[in-house]
């Protein structure tokens, strides 16, 4: 299990310097410094500003816009920052939507290590030497990712592909969030708008999501359902999973030997129905969003292969999406107001998507859907492209601040791209008119009266457990008021951090009070010619004036660096 420990400093072991200076070092060289330089966190960089980057690299990189380079930071740190910014490519409600989409672009991929690894891994996560296990085993990886290593392998005469974990990436994995944990901790303690949006309840979500996906047997389970989801549909494959020897750490799959998606020269020179292959991918994908409410959140060309009798394989269920049905029929209604070309009916079911603190300008947000509903919606069906006014739409929310829930903005993502996946297939596809059988269902079915009284049911039920325990809390609660013992709990968040900060403020006049009467006092000592023996008393005035000097000088410095923390 992933752990963050809730720390406000950072651990001082070396690996975890070491690497934090390193993390720190790349943000500046890659024009984040000033970000850097607010945090407080100098004292870990070596050397900055101009002796990190020189002034052509400067200016170099004053002319890549800030999306980019944060990609190329993220890329350079590795995994767990690669893994981040994958995330953080889905969720619209965090960061601007010209940084979803450039965080999009980052490549999942790491160096290969050895086999010596390898076996040592499946050794232990299995009992056996990967040569025992299977029947053949081949050294050479087929591909490495940031999480895991890919080799062929025959295993009980069958052709699989085994998923070995890197080593050690859990360690790697948990050091990087405890820094980025830190890390967003001094954000919301240095600048305004990060204490706002509060990124350490980020990071804590994101170590959940990497928890899910170094466990192997989660996929396992993720591949499974949607294989049960096509069970009865010969047009879409699902590869097998072998239980019996995969682990947390070791996954084996069969391997397909099909061709991929995006190769349309090999699909067409194989006389593959590319027309037919458009509409199966694309009817795959909507009925895993209406029908069942569970998708799969990447289906780009590289996870698509295409097999013999045009059958469509899906790989890698790592990323996988839930809608509910509530959320599936708000989606439903919105495109029933497209087919219909409904206009404000479909600007009415945009906002019930989005979440917003301000009240956007109403009357601006509806020029602007307007505009791209006619531009992409308002023409012949053959010629709509759905794909391109959700791109457009999302950028239109993000400039008006209204926020998607990150489920939903997975699904539209998977829609783009599986609808640019079926128009390179068949330039005349048209994803709103495969959608209109599956959105008539669900819409049609909200008026089915048998559903109509199933749902009336629970709220039912709840309404007369509640009218049969109302007595007996107005009882106990009379009961109390009657006796005095009438207690509400009241608690305000915030509260303990302005006690604190009054108490340190309190201290901090008393200890000046107190030192300016010793300074008075000494002050006075050192000045009293009339008092016998004054040598003496000058000299212990002196030598009190010097330490009240010296405890002010370090109730000063005190207050200095508390305010640069």
């Amino acid at each position: 299990m992933i752990t963050i420990r809730k720390i406000t400093r950072l651990s001082h072991s070396y690996r975890n310097i070491k690497r934090f200076r390193q993390i720190l070092h790349v943000f500046v060289k890659y024009g984040f410094g000033n970000l850097v330089e607010h945090l407080g966190v100098d004292k870990f960089l070596m050397e900055i500003g101009n002796r990190i980057i020189p002034s052509r690299s400067k200016e170099r990189l004053g002319r890549i816009p800030q999306a980019v380079r944060l990609r190329m930071a993220l890329a350079k740190l590795g995994p767990t920052f690669i893994k981040f910014g994958q995330i953080l490519a889905t969720r619209p409600d965090l960061i601007p939507i010209e940084y979803t989409r450039e965080l999009t672009k980052l490549q999942d991929s790491a160096p290969l290590f050895p086999y010596e690894q390898v076996k040592e891994i499946i050794k232990s996560e299995t009992g056996k030497d990967p040569k025992d296990l299977f029947d053949d085993f081949d050294e050479v990886p087929l591909a490495a990712a940031s999480i895991a290593q890919v080799h062929r392998a025959c295993y009980k005469g069958k052709q699989v592909v085994v998923k070995v974990q890197r080593p050690k990436i859990k360690e790697v994995i948990e050091t990087d969030i405890e820094i980025m944990y830190h890390i967003a901790l001094l954000l919301e303690k240095h600048i305004l708008e990060f204490s706002i949006q509060k990124p350490s309840a980020i990071i804590n979500e994101f170590a959940k999501s990497l928890e899910k996906e170094i466990d192997f047997l989660i996929e396992l389970k993720q591949t499974e359902r949607f294989a049960n989801c096509f069970s009865d549909d010969d047009t879409i494959y699902t590869p097998k999973i072998y239980k019996d020897i995969s682990t947390a750490r070791v996954l084996v799959i069969e391997y397909i030997d099909g061709i991929k998606s995006s190769d349309v020269k090999k699909l067409k020179k194989e006389k593959y129905d590319l027309s037919l292959l458009a509409e199966r991918g694309a009817n795959s994908l909507l009925k895993q969003i209406f029908e069942e409410g569970y998708f799969h959140g990447d289906p780009h060309p590289g996870n698509i292969f295409i097999m013999p009798e045009n059958i469509i394989c899906f790989i890698d269920f790592g990323m996988m999406g839930v809608v509910s049905e509530q959320e599936r029929e708000m989606f439903s209604g919105l495109l029933m107001q497209i087919i219909n070309k409904k206009n404000n009916k479909i600007i009415d079911y945009i906002l019930k998507f989005t979440q917003y603190d301000i009240e956007p300008d109403s009357d601006e947000l509806q020029r602007s859907i307007t505009e791209i509903i006619d531009e992409y919606l308002f023409q012949p069906m053959k010629y709509m492209e759905f794909g391109k006014f959700l791109e457009k739409l999302l950028e239109i929310l993000a400039d008006n601040h209204l926020r998607m829930r990150p489920n939903l903005f997975l699904m539209m993502k998977a829609l783009v791209s599986l609808e640019k996946l079926a128009r390179s297939l068949d330039p005349n596809m048209n994803i709103i008119q495969l959608a209109a059988p599956y959105v008539k269902k669900i819409y049609l079915d909200r008026f089915n009266i048998k559903k109509i009284i199933l749902n009336m049911g629970d709220p039912l039920y709840d309404l007369m457990n509640l009218v049969a325990e109302m007595p007996e809390d107005i009882r106990i609660l009379l009961k109390q008021l009657k006796k005095g013992k009438l207690k509400i709990d009241l608690e305000y968040l915030g509260f303990e951090k302005m006690r604190s900060t009054i108490i340190k403020i309190s201290n901090r006049i008393v200890c000046a009070i107190i030192l300016a009467a010793l300074l008075i006092g000494n002050s006075l000592l050192m000045l009293a010619k009339a008092i016998p023996a004054n040598y003496h008393i000058r000299l212990l005035g002196l030598v009190g004036f010097i330490i009240s000097g010296v405890l002010g000088a370090i109730l000063l410095i005190s207050v200095i660096l508390a305010r640069n923390k």
